[in-house]
């Protein structure tokens, strides 16, 4: 194959240079696509190591996002986060005790239905590691000592059933007796229906271990995280005496379809948002998930403050 050849100048003198670019009759080199052929199977994103973010679309990298308690480190969009992470971003180290671990649900009512409670139950406590959707307590946030209930919406969506109620009623009367304050982390879609009456009874006994423990004089502090809803909101969750909120959870009674369908009006589109609460004088504060512990800690400080110039 002959090669063109073409002169050029460098500082007044002449070079030749060969030319590159092929004769017209020399064969054409096909060029080979970097994309994978139609058909071809997609490369998935490995487990365990990238998660992509609901709100913004960015892929984050696990260990990252597990070190910042599983908020968006773009947008800070609040993950799901189990009991279990919850607690151990609080409390001190190797001061948490739980109390109650043994309570166990049992089909009272055997209950008929497409699903089996029992087996519902078992499937559960096997997906989640929990003998049911609340983890009880006593451990150290900072330097003050708290019964600390942490409610896990994995769990059957977080319902309450008469476990539930029981290990929080227990906890409550433990936090008075010991004179305690009590923090309860809520996330919940409501009454457990497999146990029918029994699961609704649990609002009234929960509500009335509070009535108790504020007769003391003790803090309680209810923390509302994504979704809390129906009894768990009818009940022990409205009652603290400063209620907080994750940013953009989903708060209230009824679904916005329901109510809507009562009511015969148009829903704002933020209805049942922390936000919207927080501006209708329902919740006190919202709060992000890595300022939890530091404001805990600063109420807890000024509550006790309080109680004692009384």
């Amino acid at each position: 194959m002959k090669k063109r050849v073409k002169t050029r100048k460098v500082s007044g003198v002449e070079s030749v240079e060969p030319a590159i670019t092929p004769l017209a009759d020399a064969p054409l080199i096909p060029r080979v696509s970097k994309l994978p052929p139609i058909g071809a199977p997609r490369l998935d994103i490995p487990e365990g190591l990238w998660t992509k973010c609901p709100k913004c679309n960015e892929l984050l990298y696990d260990k990252y996002l597990d070190d910042n308690l599983k908020v968006c480190m773009h947008c800070s969009y609040h993950f799901p986060f189990s009991a279990r992470e919850r607690i151990n971003s609080l409390v001190e180290t190797c001061s948490f005790e739980e109390t109650n671990a043994d309570l166990q649900s049992i089909d009272i009512l055997s209950f008929k239905g497409p699903s089996n409670y029992t087996e519902k139950i078992k499937q559960n406590q096997e997906k989640t590691g929990l003998r049911d959707a609340v983890v009880t307590g006593v451990g150290d946030i900072g330097p003050h000592r708290v019964a600390l209930a942490v409610m896990d919406f994995k769990f059957l969506g977080g319902s309450m059933g008469s476990v539930v109620g029981e290990k929080i009623t227990r906890l409550v009367e433990e936090a008075t007796d010991r004179n305690l304050p009590v923090i309860i982390f809520a996330a919940s879609g409501g009454a457990r229906m497999y146990e029918g009456m029994f699961s609704l009874m649990q609002m009234a006994k929960t509500s009335a271990a509070l009535a108790f423990h504020a007769k003391a004089q003790l803090p309680y502090i209810s923390v509302l995280t994504n979704p809390t809803t129906a009894g768990v909101m009818a009940s022990f969750a409205s009652l603290g005496d400063v209620i907080i909120a994750e940013p953009r959870a989903m708060i209230g009674f009824a679904g916005p379809r329901v109510i809507q369908s009562t009511t015969h009006q148009e829903l704002p589109s933020d209805f049942q948002t922390s936000e919207f609460l927080l501006d209708h004088g329902l919740i006190d504060l919202i709060l992000d998930r890595n300022e939890m512990k530091r404001t805990l800690i600063s109420l807890l400080g000024y509550m006790s403050r309080a109680k004692n110039r009384f």
